[in-house]
């Protein structure tokens, strides 16, 4: 009876862990006009709150700056730019944190969860939102 118990408390914080785990990782981005994947993003933790930073640009040099963007991230290089800030885990959303656009210069209010094999990921200001969809990058 008490090696059941401790079995099944094992598998239950394996499968939390599992969870907990499943957004972390690389995201191929994908252009809203024109379909074609944009960039490569890496979700990770730190001091539990959630993060995405640009591991990768797909459709232009890796050099390229941010001359659109606010404050001190103005001319900074994109890659390596987190552009995924203070997301918190609420159940199966991540929520709490902002989206920057460095295309745009424009931070938003940010959300995101997992569909599949997918990270849904929504921008919004009000009650305007743009949802796009990630792909895990293997």
């Amino acid at each position: 009876m008490m090696r059941n118990l401790l079995l099944a408390a094992c598998c239950l914080l394996f499968a939390l862990q599992a969870s907990a785990a499943d957004v972390l990782g690389k995201w191929r981005t994908v252009d809203d006009e024109t379909g074609q994947p944009k960039s490569i993003i890496e979700i990770y933790q730190r001091g539990g709150k959630y993060y995405g930073r640009v591991v990768d640009l797909l459709m232009k040099p890796d050099d390229t700056v941010c001359d659109k963007c606010p404050g001190a991230l103005k001319g900074q290089r994109i890659v390596g730019m987190d552009v995924i800030t203070g997301m918190v885990k609420n159940g199966d959303i991540y929520e709490g944190g902002q989206i920057l656009d460095p295309a745009k210069g424009k931070v938003y209010d940010c959300k995101f969860w997992l569909e599949g094999n997918q990270l849904k990921v929504r921008g919004y200001l009000g009650f305007f939102y743009r949802t796009q969809t990630w792909q895990r990058v293997q």
